[in-house]
């Protein structure tokens, strides 16, 4: 394994030789697997282009964020700037290595767009950001290329397997009554959190979060029903609207949480809020405001 990880220092070393001419551009690239990109972009997916589509990916996003986030902790490896005093660390990063969760991040998010919408356009960007956004983790001195090949693996997987399973699961929820899927919207996620490993609160945000916008979706789908379509102008007030609440959601709990124990109970609770605001709250508030239309009433709440 040494060999192995000595080699991966050697690549990084060879890669920051380029330092620091290319660093704002990898910074932008790695900026695509950071959790505030996520925040800005799922939603306009969700909230303005295709609900469905958003909230399948929404689903498939946080359970992947999960396993990336055990799998670091088991496997427990370091990142090259701990291995070796010569690699520079250009921007922050903690935990493990381990798979790579830029890259496992990169392959579900920008894999599952490029199956869904299946455009031309859309297949050319996935292939630059699913190659780029790795690159950029290896320029930077936080990931070994094995981290990038585990988080391929991986990320590769999940997608294969959410497209094969979700139209069973899909088919199989819609056919239970509202308590069921409420049921399953809060025990799966707390399952979830209770065997995460210890060591990354990462899991714990990926579970709490998922908890949330599963819940909330059960009851928009029951309640409202709103659609992601509508003219331009509406859907940029709607995810201006969603968004700024969203992010005083993230910031304001987070600094009203602050000091406050258990830490992790805390995080639980501004997390599914999070998740609960984006799949609830903002279109029943979209709703209400006529920045969003309501879909005809559909016996399967997952349509």
């Amino acid at each position: 394994m040494e060999n192995l990880l000595d080699w991966g220092v050697n690549v990084v070393l060879w890669f920051q030789k380029f330092s620091p001419t290319f660093d704002l551009l990898f910074k932008c690239l790695t900026f695509l697997g950071n959790e505030e990109f996520f925040l800005l972009f799922l939603p306009i997916i969700y909230w303005c282009v295709d609900r469905r589509a958003g909230a399948r990916l929404l689903f498939l996003f946080l359970f992947s964020a999960y396993i990336n986030s055990a799998a670091k902790v088991l496997a427990n490896q370091p990142r090259p700037f701990n291995y070796d005093l010569r690699v520079k660390k250009i921007v922050p990063a903690g935990g493990g290595g381990l798979p790579s969760g830029h890259t496992q991040s990169a392959v579900v998010l920008w894999g599952y767009l490029s199956y869904h919408f299946r455009k031309k356009r859309i297949w050319i960007l996935a292939g630059i950001l699913i190659i780029g956004t790795p690159l950029s983790r290896i320029y930077l001195g936080v990931h070994f290329p094995t981290d990038i090949f585990g988080g391929y693996v991986i990320g590769v997987l999940l997608l294969f397997l959410f497209i094969k399973v979700e139209p069973l699961v899909k088919k199989w929820l819609s056919q239970r009554r509202l308590i069921w899927q409420l049921g399953m919207a809060v025990c799966v996620p707390t399952i979830l959190i209770r065997i995460s490993p210890e060591g990354d609160p990462s899991c714990l945000i990926a579970g709490s979060t998922l908890m949330g916008f599963a819940t909330g979706m059960v009851l928009e789908r029951r309640w409202v029903r709103f659609s992601a379509g509508g003219i331009w102008w509406k859907r940029v007030l709607r995810y201006l609207l969603g968004i700024a609440v969203l992010f005083g959601l993230w910031i304001g709990l987070r600094l009203g949480f602050h000091n406050l124990e258990p830490i992790s109970l805390f995080r639980v609770i501004r997390y599914t809020l999070v998740g609960l605001w984006s799949g609830l709250g903002s279109p029943w508030i979209f709703t209400r405001l006529n920045l969003a239309d309501t879909e005809q009433r559909n016996p399967s709440i997952f349509n």
